[in-house]
């Protein structure tokens, strides 16, 4: 079945392709059909016990591409299913304006199945196949319309993709050539403990920023608030399903999966990586402050964010790595609720500066409504679920008994502050200060399918800030069987 997960979307991006639908009812229904049925057969796998292991392609013994879905997967699979389905919904709606719809989503269902085959990935050799595919598969995406700014938005970030692509590279050649595989082992890979320590920390801070580079680490960020030319559903796809998160995703299974936290900890790996991420993290946010253009500083909150997660994945202790999944997941629900907000308000209201949101909330209840409580939860307002996730990784940081972990705490409390003034209080404006500019004074709400995805995601937020347990319960016990 987790063959079949990844099948569905190449069909139905097929069918796209070959049959170029005039229709929109009949594009509708492919795009929709596919995307349901992968979530649904993805979410089988995710419940049904077993591994679901399978052999995709040998090229030799030490080459396979092979598919296994252990805790870890489960956790990243099981948030793209979820969300991949409500951002198509919502791009029916938005390309409407933007044109050019079955090359969109033929290349947006492509997406889908390499973002599933990074999650199934039972070893780092099949990780860096899908990982590359990824590239290509969300360029096009990137480039859609192929204007002059998204074709410079593209080349950047193909740059900086395979850039890192040849640094994550290396990591690979190394846990191949001391391991004789590269299959993900919970603790690490036994093989490179007796491997020249050098060497093997080396290629791990190469990897790290391999990966990284789709994590938008400090200093290969650039792509990512280039990237905001796109359409939204690329942008939301890029900051909160796919790419960004494959990035955090691929560097947890290299720490963990790989080399080993027993193998990395207290070394100078762990502090120059963690060190990197600190300063993404007030990078992000100062830059977030700065930017006036609404995508723009949800693409620099969108680094900043994604560097929470890194500092708990590289404390590399079961409470950091537990801490840094569930910000993984809150933090994609709260981030594409605000950037199909912001999509929303840029197509419908003709407004891309983060200063005319003022009195919005008079034109568009709904989609201010859920700007306003996901912004407050991305500060970490308590009790909203921003709150337990970035208190779970102050907690982890002084915990962990080092002086980074409590430089890490520190900075995330300068981060928070930060926040609250880049997203809230322009937030807060949409109902506190009057409308301005030349908006209709009726309803400028979007469609059903645009309201109907962001509520659902709002739903999900609301949820999770009051009976998380269940999924806090499961990734604490993903957390303790990678340590």
């Amino acid at each position: 079945m987790l063959l079949v997960s990844i099948l569905i979307p190449l069909v139905g991006a097929a069918l796209l392709f070959l049959l170029r639908p005039a229709n929109a009812k009949l594009r509708n229904a492919i795009v929709m059909a596919a995307s349901l049925l992968t979530s649904g057969c993805a979410a089988w796998c995710l419940f049904t016990p077993g591994d679901h292991a399978m052999v995709l392609l040998r090229l030799s013994d030490l080459l396979t591409v092979s598919f296994r879905l252990d805790d870890l997967g489960r956790v990243f699979a099981g948030l793209v299913a979820f969300l991949w389905p409500l951002a198509s919904l919502y791009g029916l709606e938005y390309m409407k304006h933007e044109g050019g719809e079955n090359h969109f989503f033929g290349f947006y269902l492509i997406s889908y199945a390499v973002t599933l085959g990074i999650a199934f990935s039972e070893d780092l050799m099949s990780l860096y196949v899908f990982y590359e595919l990824l590239t290509l598969a969300t360029l096009p995406l990137v480039m859609h319309g192929m204007k002059a700014k998204n074709v410079h938005a593209g080349r950047t970030y193909a740059y900086y993709c395979l850039g890192g692509a040849a640094m994550g590279f290396m990591a690979l050649v190394t846990v191949i050539h001391y391991s004789g595989a590269g299959n993900f082992t919970p603790g690490g890979i036994a093989a490179l403990v007796a491997a020249p320590e050098g060497t093997v920390l080396a290629m791990y801070v190469l990897g790290f920023f391999g990966f990284g580079v789709k994590a938008a680490v400090l200093p290969f960020h650039r792509w990512l608030p280039d990237a905001g030319v796109a359409p939204t559903p690329v942008t939301a796809l890029l900051h909160a399903v796919a790419v960004v998160k494959a990035g955090v995703f691929a560097v947890a299974r290299l720490t963990y999966y790989s080399f080993g936290a027993e193998l990395l900890r207290g070394t100078w790996a762990q502090t120059l990586c963690l060190c990197v991420a600190l300063a993404s993290i007030l990078f992000g946010s100062c830059m977030a402050v700065r930017e006036q253009h609404m995508k723009r500083r949800l693409a620099y909150s969108t680094m900043s964010n994604l560097s929470y997660v890194l500092f708990g994945v590289l404390l590399m202790t079961p409470a950091g790595l537990a801490a840094g999944l569930t910000h993984m997941v809150y933090h994609g629900l709260m981030k594409i609720a605000l950037f199909c907000c912001v999509g929303a308000i840029m197509i419908y209201t003709g407004r891309s500066d983060i200063r005319q949101m003022r009195g919005l909330a008079k034109v568009m209840p709904v989609t201010s409504a859920v700007f306003l409580v996901c912004s407050a939860a991305l500060v970490g307002v308590p009790p909203l679920l921003g709150f337990s996730s970035k208190w779970a990784l102050a907690t982890a940081g002084v915990a962990a008994g080092n002086w980074m972990g409590v430089a890490g705490a520190a900075v995330l409390l300068i981060s928070a502050v930060l926040t609250a003034v880049y997203v809230l209080v322009p937030a807060l404006s949409a109902y506190a200060l009057p409308l301005s500019g030349d908006v209709p004074a009726e309803n400028c709400d979007p469609g059903w399918r645009i309201k109907t995805a962001v509520c659902v995601v709002l739903l999900a937020v609301v949820v999770l800030s009051f009976a998380s347990r269940p999924l806090a319960r499961f990734l604490a016990e993903v957390a303790a069987g990678a340590c």
